[in-house]
This record gives structure tokens, C-alpha cells and sequence, in this order.
């Protein structure tokens, strides 16, 4: 079996690993022409996946990248694994969905399994995809077989790759998602076949809506603590201690990555269709959202305790990925809030090993070396907290620390240094 994979993001690329493991032969598919060539140099630009996978893939001939939609003519099966982001206005945009299936159109042909990983709202596969693909004449569960499967990946999870971690398939009929699951079977160990393709899109957006709540729940808790002079993390701590009915989650500094707050977002949307609020998602997202601004202001009330304007303050962020030990920095809050810390004036610098510079503000920003210390900066943030950063030596040297992820509580504090927690 030849698969093809559209789209070799941080989804696409370890899927494609995978099904080379399993035996398969892969093509891989993107539009970037930077992407391709770093692979075929066996180069990898996903942390989760080592340059030495990628060149033995590719020197084994198991692995073709390339940016040629007429490669789809020799697949067997397609995999489906391009963003989905918000517009604007806060609307889905599956264009990137449309563009791929287009491609898969031209050259679908009798026996293709064609799966979408891509998080979507419930109906896509069966309302969009479906059409498209049926309009070449032929029929679907007899000719071709179409399916959803949500991806599930955790980057930078060492624990849960792709191989352990459970898939959820849904077909547009019974024999699409037999189709579908001895396709995967190939690269997971273990599948959960659902009745239909808007059976798979819900879970997806179940799970990451399950957490978005979640989160903004703990967020409005840290921020009552704040209020009632209370250590948020020590009152979580304390509470995950109960065996049952209770799990732990944890406040930040704001919400990032392209699923968390952008899922619920297409559950959210597909619902004000049928004249419907989702209550729940809509305080969730209003409560993240303000997090990167209620940092901003505890930070300036902690240097106001020092005697400190923030216009004028020096003020390093640690992390600036979404997440600990990624490079990803898509809807990170530390974006958010560098944005606002400059724009009332501070000096802003940032340390991160995974990101050497930052686009997007008037000029482009580039790492600060944290070999040169950080007793200069009036105020150290700790947006992300990266296993690599050294926790001790930071607040040995540094005069304020305000610690978004309680990444100092096995720190010994000098006198020298005062920690403001989240």
C-alpha cells in the first residue's frame, strides 16, 4: 500500500514516519518548498522527529516529499493533515481543507481510502468533502471510501506518540471505516471505530473543549486567589490529593497552539448556526483570552511595589513557545503580552532555546543569551517554562521574578530576589 500525506506540519510529518515503520510507502505532500527540500536533504524542522528518521526514510526511498499534487495518482489511501485556523472575525477557515480535497478530486481513482485528520467542525466530512469527491461520478463506500480521524498529537509528549495513542475513525459507512482502520492499523496500536464521520469530529472537539474550560476555569480561580491573597497552586495542590471526582488542572498565563484555543472555537460556530450560544466555551474563551492582560497588570503592580513604572523597566520573558520544551509559537500568550509590555513602554527581551527570533512586532526581535545573566533586567517573567531554563541560578541572581507556571516552587529564594506568583 502507497499512502499520501497532505500536509508535513508537526501532524503530518510524525504520521508519515509512522506508516513507513509499519511497512508502508509514503509520499509526502506541502506546499512549502522549504519544507520538502530540508526533507530530502534529510533534514527535519519537527523536534518530535530527528534528522536520522527523517534521512533514513528518505535514503530508503520508503519517504518522497514533494509539492506535486500529481503524486496523489500513485496513492493508494490519502491522509488529510492541514491546518485549520480561525479567520478574523473568529470563523473557521477549512480553505486550506478545500484546497487539499481539491487535489485529492483530480485525481481520485476506484479503491482510494481518503481520511481528514484536519480538527474540524461536525459535518464537515459528509457536508463538504463528500460532494466534492462524489462529483468526479464516483460513489463513496463503493468506489472510494472517505473517513475522519482526528489527530491526536501532544508535541513535545515523550510518553504518547502517534503509535500509543488511541484513534478514533468514523466512515461515512461501515465499509469506509473498515477501510479506514486497516489503513491506520499500519501506524497505531490501537483504534476506536465510531459510527460516523460527525461522531469523530465531535470527540475531537469534545476533548479540546473539555480543556479550554478547564483552563479558563483554573484561570478565574488563580485570579479570585489573587483577590483573596492566596496561593492558586497551593490550593490546587492540595485539592488533586482527593481520589476521585476531582482532576488537576493548572492556570497560565493565557492560552496557545493551534487546537486548544481554536477547537472550541468550530464547536462554537457550528452552533450559532442553529441560533444556539455555547455558553460554557464562550466564558472559557473570554476568561483565557484576558490573561495575557491580567499578567501584564500584575506585573506592573509588582514593579509599582518596587518603585518602578513599567514605561522605562527592563524586563526579560522567559519562554515564548506555547508550551515547555516546543518551538512552536503559535497563539502563544507571551506574544500577547511582549505586545502589550512594549507598547506602555518597557524594554522588552526574551530568552527561549527553542526560538531563536520572533516575527510580528516593528522589528524583528532575536533571543537573548541567558549565558550573559539577568541581574541588568528590573523583572524576569516566566511565560514558558522550558525544562532547559535553570530555575536556581535565575532566582539567585535576579531582583523580581514573576512566575506564570509556579516553576520556582523547589527553588531556594535568596533575600535578594521577591517572586510574585501567578
Amino acid at each position: 500500500m502507497r499512502v499520501a500525506i497532505i500536509g508535513l506540519g508537526y501532524v503530518g510529518l510524525p504520521l508519515s514516519v509512522e506508516f513507513v515503520r509499519g511497512g508502508l510507502s509514503v509520499i509526502g505532500i506541502d506546499v512549502s518548498e522549504e519544507k520538502v527540500n530540508l526533507l530530502r536533504q534529510g533534514r527535519s524542522y519537527v523536534l518530535d522527529v530527528p534528522d536520522t528518521v527523517i534521512s533514513e526514510i528518505v535514503n530508503s526511498g520508503s519517504f518522497l516529499p514533494t509539492t506535486q499534487m500529481s503524486a496523489l495518482a500513485e496513492a493508494d489511501a490519502v491522509c488529510i493533515c492541514v491546518p485549520t485556523p480561525l479567520t478574523k472575525t473568529k470563523d473557521p477557515d477549512i480553505s486550506y481543507i478545500l484546497e487539499a480535497v481539491a487535489g485529492v478530486e483530480k485525481y481520485l481513482h476506484p479503491g482510494m481510502t481518503i481520511v481528514l485528520e484536519s480538527t474540524t467542525y461536525p459535518g464537515t466530512t459528509e457536508e463538504l468533502v463528500l460532494p466534492r469527491l462524489e462529483s468526479t461520478g464516483l460513489k463513496v463506500g463503493k468506489d472510494f471510501f472517505l473517513a475522519f480521524s482526528p489527530e491526536r498529537v501532544d508535541p513535545g509528549n515523550k510518553q504518547y506518540t502517534i503509535r500509543n495513542t488511541p484513534k478514533v475513525i468514523g466512515g461515512v459507512t461501515p465499509t469506509c471505516t473498515e477501510k479506514a482502520v486497516e489503513l491506520y492499523r499500519h501506524a497505531v496500536d490501537c483504534l476506536v471505530p465510531v459510527s460516523s464521520p460527525r461522531t469523530a469530529e465531535m470527540t475531537k472537539l469534545l476533548e479540546n473543549t473539555y480543556r479550554a474550560i478547564n483552563i479558563g476555569l483554573v484561570n478565574e480561580l488563580a485570579i479570585m486567589c489573587h483577590h483573596l491573597c492566596l496561593d492558586v497552586w497551593e490550593v490546587i495542590e492540595a485539592a488533586k490529593t482527593k481520589p476521585f471526582g476531582f482532576v488537576a488542572f493548572y492556570p497560565s498565563p493565557g492560552l496557545g497552539g493551534h487546537c486548544i484555543p481554536i477547537d472550541p472555537q468550530y464547536l462554537s460556530w457550528k452552533l450559532r448556526t442553529f441560533n444556539y450560544t455555547a455558553r460554557f466555551i464562550d466564558l472559557a474563551t473570554a476568561i483565557n483570552s484576558a490573561m495575557p492582560e491580567f499578567v501584564v497588570n500584575r506585573i506592573a503592580d509588582a514593579l509599582n511595589d518596587e518603585c518602578k513604572s513599567v514605561r522605562g523597566s527592563s524586563i526579560l520573558i522567559l519562554g515564548v513557545a506555547y508550551k515547555k520544551n516546543i518551538s512552536d509559537t503559535r497563539e502563544s500568550p507571551a506574544l500577547d503580552i511582549i505586545g502589550m509590555l512594549r507598547r506602555k513602554g518597557a524594554h522588552v527581551q526574551y530568552a527561549d532555546p527553542y526560538v531563536p527570533s520572533l516575527e510580528g512586532f516593528d522589528e524583528k526581535l532575536r533571543a537573548y543569551d541567558l549565558s550573559q545573566g539577568v541581574a541588568k533586567f528590573d523583572c524576569v517573567a516566566i511565560i514558558t517554562d522550558h525544562d532547559a531554563f535553570d530555575y536556581n541560578a535565575i532566582v539567585r541572581e535576579a531582583r523580581l521574578v514573576f512566575d506564570g507556571r509556579n516553576a520556582t516552587a523547589r527553588c531556594t529564594v535568596p533575600s535578594s530576589c521577591r517572586i510574585v506568583k501567578l
